[in-house]
């Protein structure tokens, strides 16, 4: 293997505070709440004392958001545009800063931050942008909006999960209230900046930090006509029961166990890439994430041995380092939650392996790692790991391939590897999730839609499927 020499990002692109507030209409105010600090899961530095919204702040926020809605809706579709082209093109030029921002609070790889994350989030507000105009033919009638959105986003894509949310929800002519989660707050108050820097109208975004119970604030208030979660199955749960009997519009996109299936056919040292990038990609943190490894009997032993070849190349290391393949878990109860699993899954029976591999002293590691021999009823081919775990089973037929894969609670996404586009037909046809990728994995567009069935949640997000979740139809 080569040897890389460092190639560190600077932080000095980052003007990071000591302290950050609540964006409120238009302003950054404080918390009525306690702050709490967020940190760098690859140091364990504390990076910024972030205010809290209590009931009041969101309640405040909600008003603010209410009484911006009469005029960001009156305004004409190309004039909302404008303001969404103007978002997209700061986050262009802010993107290195963004980028680095992003890797520090989060703890991912920056040259994922810079590649993957930032175009895409740059994209979401261009495509939607263009939208802003055309919703006439959008195929749902007379474009109304909802009114106040509440918005809830995780950890994992921090400031892209708030541009699948802002963008489509602002196009439409709704106002927001945002909370990001509490381990990765920081993008998402500089895009509060990014607003002010727009000119967007105070009240339009608002963003409310904290932890579940500002989540819950935001949810339950009566004055949000619209609620959209990202976030794990059990809060799905419980914010669908807070929102049953009240009216609003809800879309949820939960969790995920999917399935990676490589038939016989199949190009392996193409399938190992795929199988790498789908479930060690930004550290297993993906709701669609390849955890569970379908290979067909005849080509195990193959590809496993070209597997763990790659996993051998894998640099883990300062998210920072351009190099960087694997960077932090994001946080220790995250990690303590992989580490519980893991250790499960050897309790049960699957044999365990990782790459050599030395992980730093502080900050939150977990090297990458495979299971072999794992069984239908095992814990890790169950539960959402969100690690970078991934549990390899073995099918002879197409159709024991589709049973094993739909034999889990979720239905969020599935990858299939052959040669034979009949192929991928047939099992796209009776494979249980949202997306089905073929011969590639974790491929993201604006312009496509994207959620999943049973409790990976109901609702589209992204292309013109998107928009519906924001018009009153």
């Amino acid at each position: 293997m080569f040897e890389y020499a460092p190639a560190p990002e600077s932080r000095d692109v980052v003007d990071l505070k000591s302290s950050y507030g609540l964006f409120i209409d238009g302003e950054f105010v404080d918390g009525s709440g306690p702050s709490f600090k967020t940190v760098n899961p690859a140091t364990e530095e504390t990076l910024a004392e972030v205010a809290t919204a209590s009931s009041d702040d969101v309640d405040r926020a909600v008003q603010a958001a209410r009484k911006a809605f009469g005029v960001w809706s009156a305004l004409p579709g190309a004039e909302r545009a404008k303001y969404l082209f103007r978002i997209a093109r700061i986050i262009q030029e802010r993107a290195r800063e963004l980028a680095v921002l992003e890797t520090l609070d989060n703890g991912k790889p920056v040259r994922e931050s810079r590649d993957v994350d930032l175009p895409l989030v740059a994209a979401h507000f261009f495509y939607y942008a263009g939208w802003a105009d055309k919703l006439e033919y959008a195929g749902f009638g007379t474009p109304k909006p909802l009114g106040v959105a509440g918005q809830v986003i995780p950890w994992n894509f921090p400031l892209l999960m708030l541009a699948w949310k802002i963008a489509p929800a602002l196009a439409c002519g709704n106002t927001v209230v945002l909370k990001p989660a509490e381990t990765t707050p920081l993008t998402a108050l500089a895009f509060a900046d990014i607003c002010r820097q727009a000119d967007l109208p105070p009240g339009v975004v608002n963003i409310v930090t904290g932890a579940g119970e500002t989540g819950a604030a935001v949810v339950a208030h009566p004055d949000v006509d619209k609620v959209a979660f990202t976030g794990s199955t059990e809060v799905g749960r419980i914010i669908a029961r807070t929102v049953a009997d009240t009216g609003k519009k809800l879309t949820l996109e939960l969790g995920g166990k999917a399935a990676n299936i490589v038939f016989d056919d199949a190009a392996i040292d193409q399938a190992v890439e795929g199988i790498v990038n789908g479930i060690f990609f930004n550290q297993g943190h993906v709701c669609c994430a390849g955890s569970r490894l379908l290979v067909q009997e005849s080509v195990q032993e193959e590809l496993l041995a070209a597997l763990k070849r790659r996993l051998g190349t894998l640099r883990l290391g300062d998210p920072l380092d351009k190099n960087t393949d694997i960077g932090a878990i994001n946080s220790a109860d995250q990690l303590a939650k992989i580490r519980q699993l893991s250790d499960l899954g050897e309790t049960e029976g699957a044999e365990r392996w990782s790459p050599a591999c030395e992980l730093p002293e502080r900050g939150y590691w977990f090297p990458p790692t495979l299971f072999t021999g794992v069984a239908q009823s095992h814990s890790i081919a169950r539960e959402e790991i969100f690690g970078p775990v991934l549990s390899v089973l073995t099918f002879r037929t197409p159709a024991e391939a589709v049973e094993k894969a739909n034999n889990t609670p979720y239905g969020l996404s599935a990858g299939v590897w052959t040669e034979k586009g009949s192929r991928i037909l047939w099992m796209a046809d009776r494979l249980r999730a949202g997306v089905v990728w073929a011969n590639t994995f974790n491929k993201f567009d604006p312009t496509s839609p994207f959620g999943g069935y049973k409790e990976s949640g109901y609702g589209r997000e992204g292309g013109r499927h998107g928009l519906e979740a924001y018009l009153d139809v």
